[in-house]
């Protein structure tokens, strides 16, 4: 695995990933991936200002990466229809050196299922959840104490189909998201219409069905991801075929959830195509951002703390076209949309009083940027 370092200032740590290979997406189109591996950067805390201080290279298609609560090891799922002569992609374990700078890599798994587009670690660094987009499955595995990764012990099939037949023939698992005390695992499903819940097993590493075993949403809605309020019962499920968020009350408890209120991500009066991508609450709590692949923005509602009701708030530009994922600094001030399509990543302020967006001024390229990552803290 090749690397490439430069001396950088100090700041907080932004990993990217990106798609190396060409790649056919569920909407049919074949991307062409112009990206090297996976890019690090370091971010000035106070302006934003990116310095890119390693390329590793030897990566294929590491489409969606995730750190260990400890920041000491790094995850990325290599988003492939094949591998070792099967059906599936598969899913890389790293040690990340002490300062940051460079992942040196540590053994690789099969996914069991074809293009794994998500990867996420649990709340206790104990278990890895993989989603297989294109054949709507989701695998488990242990951390072993050096970081690596062991043999699944648990593998999900979900069947079934949804209401657009080009889109929703069978089932599109899109990630996976704990909950905060790592009792459930919440799985969005774009091709069944749902947001599947298990019941999570820290112990053996395994997944059941909850007695409530999913939130059907509206047929064609196309379910993607995920976020969870930090403080409050509230969640978020943002569906990538009829740009819509749905807000929901969360029980914790059960593991149950209840619809509040839908809400269009796009201006009204828009009639282009687009889908959606990637949703995130701030750290605080206070607003909630959802990506548009097609109108190119972040939408931007202000949450209510009491309600979990969303106010819009506006839309800003990425500068760039379809932004596929995006992240929130640790500290709440910036935001940075990886444009996809254009090869830049755009970072703008986050106003703390309004929640708008503002650029500025900092733009770095990165070859078809995928997934934006803040490397945890020490």
């Amino acid at each position: 695995m090749q690397t490439e370092s430069k001396n950088s200032p100090g700041g907080v740590l932004v990993y990217v990933g990106t798609y190396t290979d060409p790649i056919l997406f569920g909407s049919g189109e074949v991307f062409q991936g112009r990206g090297e591996g996976i890019y690090i950067y370091s971010m000035d805390r106070s302006t934003g200002g990116m310095t890119l201080v390693n390329t590793v290279r030897g990566v294929t298609n590491p489409s969606y990466l995730a750190f260990d609560p400890s920041g000491r090891f790094a995850y990325a799922v290599n988003e492939l229809k094949e591998y070792e002569g099967k059906a599936s992609g598969s899913v890389s374990s790293f040690a990340v050196e002490q300062d940051g700078h460079n992942l040196r890599f540590l053994n690789k798994q099969p996914t069991g299922g074809t293009d794994p587009c998500h990867v996420v670690v649990d709340r206790w660094g104990k278990h890895l959840f993989v989603a297989n987009f294109m054949s709507g499955s989701v695998s488990v595995y242990p951390r072993r104490p050096d970081g690596s990764i062991g043999p699944a012990t648990h593998f999900i099939q979900h069947t079934g189909s949804g209401h657009i037949p080009k889109r929703q023939a069978g089932p599109h698992a899109h990630s996976t998201v704990l909950d905060h005390e790592n009792r459930y695992a919440f799985i969005p499903d774009l091709g069944l219409d749902r947001l599947m819940i298990y019941r999570y097993d820290g112990q053996r590493g395994m997944l059941r069905p909850n007695e409530t075993p999913w939130v059907q949403t509206k047929p064609g809605a196309g379910p993607r991801h995920l976020a969870l309020h930090p403080s409050r019962p509230f969640a978020y499920l943002i569906n990538e075929l009829d740009s819509t968020i749905g807000a929901y009350r969360y029980d914790g408890a059960s593991g149950s959830f209840e619809l509040l209120e839908t809400v269009s991500t796009l201006p009204a009066g828009y009639t282009g195509a687009s889908t959606c991508a990637d949703i995130n609450v701030d750290p605080l709590g206070d607003f909630l951002y959802g990506s548009n692949r097609g109108h190119d923005s972040v939408v931007i509602f202000r949450i209510d703390g009491a309600t979990g009701r969303l106010a819009y708030v506006g839309h800003e530009s990425t500068r760039g076209k379809v932004p596929r994922n995006f992240a929130i600094d640790p500290a709440g001030r910036f935001l940075l949309a990886a444009n996809q399509n254009t090869d830049t990543i755009e970072v703008f302020a986050i106003d703390r009083s309004s929640g708008k967006l503002s650029h500025t001024g900092n733009s770095v390229m990165v070859p078809t940027p995928v997934c934006v990552r803040f490397r945890p803290e020490q």
